[in-house]
């Protein structure tokens, strides 16, 4: 797993909830292989894969809001 913003790491989402859990496999939205797990909006998801994915928009957001900053 890449690290987050500033080298921090990827937050950590809590999914203990049963509703991040199908019964049915579905193709993860990121990475594509099988999961019966799902995000808050009920896509299937890994875990792993959905924290990736907030460190990376973290990142962007934070490279965005420097190069705008610096203009």
């Amino acid at each position: 797993m890449s690290a987050g913003p500033a080298g921090r790491d990827p937050p950590l989402l809590d999914w203990r909830d049963g509703k991040h859990w199908s019964w049915t496999e579905k193709p993860c939205r990121y990475c594509e292989r099988p999961t019966n797990l799902r995000d808050s909006k009920g896509k299937a998801a890994h875990k792993s894969c959905a924290e990736e994915a907030l460190a990376a928009q973290a990142a962007d957001a934070a490279e965005a809001y420097d190069t705008e900053r610096l203009t």
